[in-house]
């Protein structure tokens, strides 16, 4: 099995005023040639926006991009005519492929907003620009890793790529085996709250490690945990 550990205090950061945001991975003005993506895992940021401020209309290319709101509320516009506001318990899949310019603003006059955006590589470049959101609430289970993206049907989401996203909200105590799903994957791990062991490793708030070469994967709560389960091709 290998390991890599990305600790919450050695990602990149940047503050401009509006936003406050955590870089798991080289993104902007950080880069750390040894973090540069986990397999298909390219971007893991972790943003926190003012009320009303948000990123303006901005393009993507040839990339699978998620956002998971945390707290508050996501307002996100597209060039293929979406506009729609997302809650926590809510999830957006744009493909850009081809290219597709959208924003993303916190649509609160007086809440903070904070979610993850994530890019992952797709499997085939220059497909058509796609965007929807889905309401993964009802799959979302205490104490287990619920299944929200998928390649197969199995989930309420999917990407272009084979790719599986789980979360967690585990209890203090509880313990959960995950297996891979394939030998050519890997599986990174990020904890929003709490502290888990994850193969023994000790993780903490916002802290991000991945495992591959390895069938399964233990995790357990140490105290009351909420975590973000990615697996992707390492290649």
């Amino acid at each position: 099995m290998k390991i890599v550990i990305d600790r919450a205090e050695s990602r990149g950061f940047a503050h401009h005023g509006w936003l406050k945001t955590y870089h798991t991975f080289s993104f902007a003005d950080y880069y750390n040639p040894d973090r540069i993506q986990f397999g298909m895992l390219r971007v893991l940021n972790d943003d926190t926006v003012a009320p009303m401020e948000g990123f303006g209309m901005h393009q993507h290319k040839n990339m699978e991009v998620i956002s998971i709101p945390l707290k508050g509320y996501l307002r996100h516009g597209d060039s293929i005519q979406n506009s729609e506001v997302i809650t926590p318990g809510d999830i957006q899949v744009m493909s850009a492929g081809t290219g597709i310019f959208h924003s993303e603003y916190n649509d609160s006059p007086d809440e903070m907003l904070e979610f993850l955006q994530i890019w992952v590589f797709p499997q085939q470049e220059n497909t058509p620009p796609h965007y929807k959101s889905y309401n993964i609430r009802p799959v979302l289970k205490q104490d287990q890793l619920s299944l929200i993206i998928s390649p197969d049907g199995d989930a309420p989401v999917s990407i272009l790529q084979d790719a599986w996203f789980s979360l967690g909200n585990l209890r203090k105590g509880v313990k959960q085996e995950y297996t891979l799903h394939s030998v050519r994957t890997g599986v990174y791990i990020f904890v929003i709250e709490g502290e888990v062991l994850a193969e023994n490793t000790p993780l903490y708030h916002r802290d991000g490690a991945g495992f591959s070469e390895t069938t399964s994967v233990t995790i357990e709560a140490k105290k009351d945990s909420y975590i973000l389960v990615m697996e992707v091709p390492m290649k």
